[in-house]
């Protein structure tokens, strides 16, 4: 009977490890996919961020304007800007609206 209870221990024991084995396998599994997926959003958002910190702000782009293009853009009206419509083979040209909400 000690041997039977003894067996039946181990092999308890031996279950509940190997259990307990898996499902921190599995926990280990999403914790690495979660971390690779956060390295890449992090990656992205730094090269958003980047972006939008030089290349957003009006004195950067003011300074591109001078540094690599000088004479070539020039500054419109926004009363010259039109609008190029085609649709249902019907082109159509309309003047620039803005819209204050």
């Amino acid at each position: 009977m000690k041997k039977f209870v003894l067996t039946a221990v181990i092999f308890f024991l031996v279950l509940s490890t190997a259990i307990i084995k898996n499902t921190t396998k599995e926990i280990e599994d999403e914790i690495f996919t979660i971390n690779e997926n956060l390295r890449v959003l992090k990656s992205e958002f730094e090269n958003v961020s980047l972006e939008y910190d030089y290349l957003s702000s009006a004195e950067r782009l003011l300074e591109y304007q001078s540094q690599y293009f000088e004479n070539e853009l020039i500054q419109k009206s926004i009363n010259d800007i039109k609008i190029y419509n085609i649709s249902d083979d019907i082109n159509k040209i309309q003047n620039f609206k803005i819209i204050k909400e």
